[in-house]
């Protein structure tokens, strides 16, 4: 059996079929149909990566192998083969699903590069499938999306320290997602059966969270008319969530690290002493190493979390996952506000593509929700967009493929607007409503230069 990717030929022209197959025989595993009822019952006993097919062929044609191709269970990246005259039709073939097009006479070179991002992104969207139902079906690990080589590493470091007792600590900007992760992290361990207890430091005063942890005996303080347990007494078998440990006072800090020692402590007007089995996951979006320096963190402290340490991905740097979260969100909150919305046009995409999201992966959630419920219509458009997205995303776009296009609208877009301001990356990115650290990895990722670096 061939480890070749394999590419099915299908096309009613012998000379075109024949001609591609040589073309492509030695780097893949080729095989020829001519006409898509032939390309089905292959399909039946085998299995193709790429199906590249011809538009216009008699019986079933290009359209209608998509329909099926689509409802096949794994779906074969299709790409399309058309006359010029049918370019409208195979945009639409696109909308509906395909990948892209080529136009005859086919021109060699861009069929091999077509080929290969195409089955770059066919296995790496297979790595995050694999991950993902291996996650899904074990862990329930249903709530964490992305197909980017960052949160691949994300992915592959929570399967690495989920079934260890070492306490983590989490690092991310604000919305990235750190308690979905350290939820997994305890999904994906030996604890999964016991509780998981988050508390977010920052939004209690520093006697509260004190009571709030460890619990308090009755009387302890006025208002304490019973003995309360603590988080950590409730999460005793479990893990416990310490979002913005950053934000916990020094004085508290002393108990917290008694209990990761010694794994005891006494509840707030107590004597007794209160033995518990926690694992404990902490996060922060704040440098604790600068705290550390400025004697408002416990170096001792520190040093007991920076065990085992992640570092999650703003989404700006998560290549791809953006589109993958747009359509994930907008799917479930059409569902969940009962909206019949089921698609968001390529230039909105877009402009959902190029904007820097300050507040990460949350920020996006709501901006999809809120295209959803003010929207009108079954497609969010450029219209439905917030303020601080349109614009952008209301300059022209050359006219071409929707879908993959946008990459070709996008790099042009970056060199009229460096072009307008003769080469500065600081006017072009402001020009473009992205950030200029935006700006530099996209010139990277699409080999862009120019003369100035300002």
């Amino acid at each position: 059996m061939s480890d070749k990717p394999t590419i099915l030929i299908v096309d009613d022209e012998k000379n075109t079929r024949e001609g591609l197959a040589r073309a492509l025989r030695g780097e893949y595993a080729v095989a020829e149909a001519e006409n898509g009822l032939r390309a089905l019952a292959w399909l039946e006993t085998h299995a193709a990566d790429v199906v590249l097919s011809d538009l216009r062929m008699p019986g079933m044609d290009g359209m209608a192998l998509l329909a099926r191709l689509l409802a096949r269970e794994p779906k074969p990246v299709l790409i399309l083969l058309t006359a010029y005259g049918n370019v409208e039709t195979a945009v639409e073939a696109m909308k509906r699903g395909a990948y892209d097009f080529l136009a005859k006479p086919v021109n060699l070179d861009r069929l091999e590069l077509l080929l290969k991002r195409a089955l770059a992104e066919r296995r790496l969207g297979d790595e995050n499938q694999r991950l993902k139902a291996q996650l899904d079906s074990k862990y329930g690990f249903e709530n964490i999306l992305g197909a980017s080589p960052a949160m691949l590493a994300v992915f592959d470091t929570i399967r690495q320290v989920a079934p260890t007792r070492a306490t983590v600590l989490i690092q991310g900007e604000s919305g990235t997602g750190k308690e979905l992760v350290a939820r997994a992290i305890h999904q994906c361990g030996p604890r999964a059966q016991g509780p998981f207890v988050p508390v977010h430091c920052a939004a209690l005063a520093p006697t509260l969270l004190e009571s709030e942890l460890f619990g308090h005996e009755k009387g302890a303080f006025t208002g304490a008319v019973e003995r309360r347990r603590g988080r950590f007494e409730l999460a005793d078998g479990g893990t416990l969530f310490l979002d913005e440990i950053g934000e916990i006072d020094p004085a508290l800090q002393v108990k917290v690290l008694r209990v990761l020692e010694e794994r005891k402590f006494e509840r707030v007007g107590g004597t007794d002493t209160v033995e518990v089995d926690v694992r404990l996951v902490a996060a922060t979006n704040r440098d604790l190493k600068k705290l550390v320096e400025e004697g408002k963190f416990r170096e001792d402290l520190f040093y007991r979390l920076y065990v085992v340490t992640m570092t999650l991905p703003p989404l700006r740097d998560r290549d791809g996952d953006i589109v993958l979260l747009a359509q994930h969100y907008l799917k479930s909150l059409a569902a969940e506000h009962g909206r019949k919305v089921s698609a968001i046009t390529p230039d909105a995409m877009e402009a959902l593509a190029g904007y820097a999201w300050p507040g990460n992966v949350r920020e996006l959630r709501n901006v999809i929700e809120r295209m959803v419920v003010l929207g009108n219509g079954d497609k969010l458009t450029v219209r439905d967009l917030p303020a601080a997205l349109r614009a952008p995303a209301s300059r022209s776009v050359p006219a071409g493929r929707p879908g993959n296009l946008l990459r070709d609208a996008e790099r042009q877009l970056i060199e009229d607007a460096l072009r307008r301001h003769q080469g500065s990356r600081v006017k072009a990115a402001r020009d473009l409503g992205i950030s200029r650290r935006t700006l530099h990895r996209k010139l990277n990722e699409f080999g862009l230069r120019n003369p100035k670096n300002e």
